[in-house]
């Protein structure tokens, strides 16, 4: 059960964040209105959402997900593999260290950004990608074992995270599409297709007894449904600009 989530209102100067996407510049007004809708979604699973104020000198900051990881054991300070984003783990030290008091870290010149780590029970899969390298990898596994998690890595070919493609939603059910459908490491799932004209909602989060996903897609809202979940659908549609996804706009714990 997840109890907190610490999130960031989105700074004006997100207009300026890192995109690989040509959905046009993000609405700063529209994206307020949604990351307000998204905080009220997760107070409404019971959560108590800490809100940091924006972070002007980072405009892919308010994605906190990518900048820590928390785990039942240990919390993680990452280095983001954007050199635009570095500044934004530094920032989110204070929150973090207010629920864990003991931080683990990755150094350079490891890399890894937290968009790429899914937890399945104990174990937590880690994405190697343009922002996620193997030596951050190995240290970030290292850690996990020094709490008792354990790791392994999934080298990504087509999506900018690993979680961009593949969530888990508990009860050994993964939502997946593109690459990940016939994964040979993500084999022991039982595997949500989504298709391809859907990709963007294979980034959803189960959090405690609902699932959140994007609005406007009812062949993923559809198929999360038929496997007896609970639904939340929330539009995130300027934060699609920016590469960002629901699982980027908070850390869970």
């Amino acid at each position: 059960m997840f109890t907190r989530a610490i999130v960031r209102t989105p700074g004006r100067s997100m207009i300026t964040g890192l995109s690989s996407a040509d959905l046009g510049i993000p609405d700063y007004h529209l994206a307020l209105k949604q990351h307000a809708a998204y905080i009220r979604a997760l107070e409404r699973c019971g959560l108590t959402v800490e809100v940091l104020p924006a972070d002007e000198e980072h405009p892919d900051s308010t994605f906190v997900e990518d900048t820590a990881l928390l785990t039942p054991r240990c919390a993680v300070i990452t280095n983001p593999g954007a050199p635009t984003r570095r500044g934004e783990s530094a920032n989110i030290r204070a929150a973090v260290t207010r629920h864990y008091p003991e931080l683990e870290e990755i150094e350079s010149p490891g890399t890894v950004e937290a968009g790429d780590i899914m937890m399945t029970g104990n174990h937590f899969h880690v994405g190697l990608s343009a922002r996620t390298n193997a030596e951050g990898a190995r240290q970030l596994i290292a850690l996990l074992e020094r709490y008792g998690h354990t790791g392994s890595v999934i080298e990504l070919k087509e999506v900018l995270h690993l979680k961009t493609g593949v969530s888990y939603l508990e009860d050994n059910n993964l939502v997946a599409c593109g690459e990940f459908l016939a994964h040979p490491a993500l084999r022991r799932f039982n595997i949500i297709a989504i298709p391809d004209e859907e990709s963007y909602a294979a980034n959803c989060i189960r959090v405690n007894d609902r699932v959140l996903m994007p609005a406007g897609y009812p062949l993923a809202e559809g198929k999360i449904l038929s496997a007896d979940y609970a639904v939340t659908t929330i539009d995130v549609s300027e934060f699609r600009k920016l590469d960002g996804g629901l699982s980027c706009l908070s850390l869970r714990f």
